[in-house]
């Protein structure tokens, strides 16, 4: 499995469908809120510099990503922090340490660019809490969620 920093416009065509079996995976109320990402967002994020996509390929094809948008913290203005967009691996990539790899290639990637803090997002249905906690990382919040429409 090679890991890697890749470019949205050069990980777009191959990121599409994993994102569509992500979605069919893990959304919850799938009948109001339908998956429609907002590509110009993602571009405009790319352009500024803060969008990192990480990639996980096994011989060229795409297992699995992790992308982070990267700011100044409005709380600690002294301090830039990465926060979790998504995380996904393809169900066969799960296997042994593809996850670990990826997300520790990501935190050494930051680390080295100056990042202070990193925030990931886990899903309580479909948790990978033992992968972030052997890499160091706390818990530190509940999100609650509830579709109006």
């Amino acid at each position: 499995m090679k890991f890697s920093l890749e470019n949205l416009g050069n990980v777009k065509e191959d990121i599409e469908p994993l994102i569509e079996e992500h979605w069919e995976e893990i959304a919850l109320d799938k009948d109001a809120i339908k998956l429609n990402p907002d590509w110009d967002a993602y571009g405009a994020y790319d352009y500024i510099g803060s969008l990192r996509v990480y990639t996980a390929r096994e011989d060229g094809k795409l297992m699995g990503y992790f992308v982070v948008l990267v700011s100044r913290s409005l709380h600690y203005k002294d301090h830039t922090f990465a926060n979790n967009d998504i995380i996904f691996l393809k169900k066969e990539a799960r296997q042994g340490l593809t996850g670990f790899k990826l997300i520790k290639y990501a935190v050494q990637q930051l680390e080295a660019e100056g990042v202070s803090k990193i925030h990931i997002n886990t899903k309580i249905h479909q948790p990978f809490d033992v992968v972030l906690e052997r890499l160091g990382f706390n818990c530190i919040e509940r999100i609650y969620s509830k579709c109006l429409r």
